[in-house]
């Protein structure tokens, strides 16, 4: 029995069955976890989906910003639709991929690995038992009745600095933007969205995992998210990014937590930045 993360996947179906044939996936036996964005982007995300959700008994994801997304468009409150999601929300299935996704984790953890995995981030301040309570409030939310409110009201970008005394929509946006949507901020914590790109071109800023006081340290974070981060490996601060870029002609890479090899196959270009 082996144990894999695989970065973001983006409806990139073809490049995903590639890599399980690459890895020799048994899903009798192994185990396979999706650092979020199944879907959006690449060229196929309803067969994506319906792989993931075919082999649930073996592959399970955490919430990436695009599946939150996803949720958003089957409730009608997304700001921006778009349009690669729109064969899931149109396919016969809809409802019942819909709901296996609204029930995922935004955070996972593995303690036989001590590991976590989430698909941007966390912050500074939180603990890996803080970010799994939070990642409960979230699912709560997804599953109770007030669901389509909440998925309205979650897109924004305040407020940028966490407050254990935040309360309802203010504090699950914060909780949902560090999980699905953080890479860099400011020395003070704050979430910084307008900056970009490899952490080498932007020294004024600082990547969310290289806070010398953060308190998920001691527990390896294994996450997704940042196709431009330009490094996998940050042993330093013990946290692998494994968002290679599969969609904009990269790679789609997996790690091995068993022995910590990574494997990767490369990816045809399926859309350009910009």
């Amino acid at each position: 029995m082996r144990h894999w993360v695989v970065g973001d996947l983006q409806g990139c179906y073809d490049d995903f069955a590639r890599l399980l044939d690459l890895i020799a996936f048994d899903p009798a036996a192994d185990k396979l976890w999706v650092a979020g964005d199944l879907v959006n982007r690449g060229p196929d995300s309803l067969r994506t989906l319906r792989a993931v959700y075919a082999l649930r008994g073996s592959v399970d994801c955490v919430l990436g910003n695009h599946d939150l997304h996803l949720l958003a468009e089957a409730a009608d409150v997304a700001p921006k639709p778009q349009p690669d999601l729109h064969p899931i929300l149109r396919a016969p299935d809809a409802d019942e991929l819909l709901d296996w996704v609204a029930t995922r984790p935004l955070a996972v953890r593995l303690p036989r690995f001590e590991t976590l995995i989430v698909h941007a981030g966390l912050h500074a301040s939180w603990t890996v038992d803080d970010a799994l309570a939070y990642s409960g409030e979230i699912q709560r939310q997804l599953a109770g009745h007030a669901r389509k409110e909440f998925l309205r009201q979650m897109y924004g970008n305040e407020p940028q600095q966490w407050a254990g005394r935040l309360t309802g929509m203010e504090r699950w946006r914060f909780i949902v933007n560090c999980f699905t949507r953080m890479r860099y901020c400011s020395s003070d914590g704050a979430l910084d969205f307008d900056t970009k790109g490899a952490p080498q071109d932007n020294p004024h800023a600082v990547p969310w995992f290289q806070f010398a006081n953060r308190q998920s340290r001691e527990t390896r974070v294994v996450f997704g998210h940042w196709s431009t981060l330009g490094t996998v490996r940050w042993p330093e601060h013990n946290v692998i990014g494994l968002d290679t870029g599969c969609v904009w002609g990269g790679s789609l890479t997996a790690l091995c937590l068993d022995d910590d090899t990574l494997t990767s196959t490369p990816c045809p270009l399926h859309q350009t930045p910009g």
